[in-house]
């Protein structure tokens, strides 16, 4: 790979490079045709591709969410207003709101109570969202103001609500074990497509993560899954779920809510076809051991 551009600190272009490297052993002899339904929060999925909490889509987020809801699949959203995201409830989709790390914690508890109020099954903060790219002072999104939130102040908003709460942001076991302290439900894994320069990837850490909160702790991978090839490998390595973005904004843009389903169920094919050829009958049945990394 020495011929390859060089990376200069492209987190976008590392995580392709890791995602690469890694091959997958074939398994066939007494394989049968696998299962891919997931449950999350207490709802069964038809799969574990799950949406990134995306925002400000065209032609809106509620054909997003009819997206996410046509391929059974769990619908993130991310910035917008309690109108928003109750029109996105409207239309039946099992939704997780992500919460900005706003300076005003108003501005946060509010959208965490109107979630809870409208029907979301879990709440989240894209905690890494505070900070900008090449410099420590809070960044701001949008038009408004973000604030890193101390640890007292992060345990304040997960105590403010009823449902499960979950960071989007961590990027080491060392976060995931302080959330899972302050009372969460999980992690996204992820460096908010590159914000952070020389990012290990996401799903480089999700073996070690595992290890560290155990199985009854939710981790999602965000960040360069293309594919449901990539979802198998990071899926193999222990994560629950993979987070989806930028394969569904061309389609829902130019297709609809159809079209974007589409991709998620394209990407489920994918999927289960190298379920099959693992002898992996379901999601917690891929060995581990099928994925063999090569020098990258």
């Amino acid at each position: 790979m020495g011929s390859e551009r060089p990376l200069n600190g492209d987190s976008v272009a590392l995580n392709r490079r890791y995602l690469d490297h890694l091959l997958v052993e074939g398994r066939i002899v007494g394989s049968v045709h696998p299962d891919t339904t997931a449950r999350y929060f207490g709802q069964t999925f038809n799969t574990p591709v799950i949406t990134a909490a995306l925002s400000h889509l065209k032609p809106s987020m509620t054909a997003f969410a009819e997206g996410a809801k046509a391929a059974d699949a769990l619908c993130c959203i991310g910035m917008g207003s309690c109108e928003e995201l109750r029109q996105v409830l409207a239309t039946g989709a099992k939704v997780v709101k992500i919460v900005k790390p706003y300076a005003d914690p108003n501005e946060i508890l509010t959208r965490l109570a109107c979630a809870e109020q409208y029907g979301a099954l879990a709440v989240g903060m894209d905690v890494e969202h505070a900070v900008n790219i090449r410099d420590d002072r809070d960044s701001v999104v949008v038009g408004m103001q973000m604030k890193l939130p101390t640890l007292e102040e992060l345990k304040r908003y997960v105590s403010a609500t009823r449902l499960p709460f979950i960071v989007k942001g961590a990027l080491s076991a060392k976060d995931a074990l302080t959330c899972k302290a302050l009372g969460c439900a999980g992690v996204v894994l992820s460096h908010h497509n590159g914000l952070m320069r020389w990012a290990v990837p996401p799903a480089m850490m999700v073996k070690e993560t595992r290890a560290a909160v155990g199985q009854d702790f939710l981790i999602i991978v965000d960040g360069g899954i293309q594919d449901g090839f990539d979802a198998f490998k990071v899926l193999a390595l222990g994560a629950d779920a993979v987070s989806v973005g930028r394969p569904l904004i061309e389609p829902l843009e130019q297709g609809g809510p159809e079209a974007m389903a589409g991709v998620i169920r394209e990407m489920t094919d994918e999927l289960r076809a190298m379920m099959v050829r693992t002898c992996s009958k379901d999601l917690k049945h891929i060995d581990p051991a099928v994925i063999h990394p090569i020098s990258w």
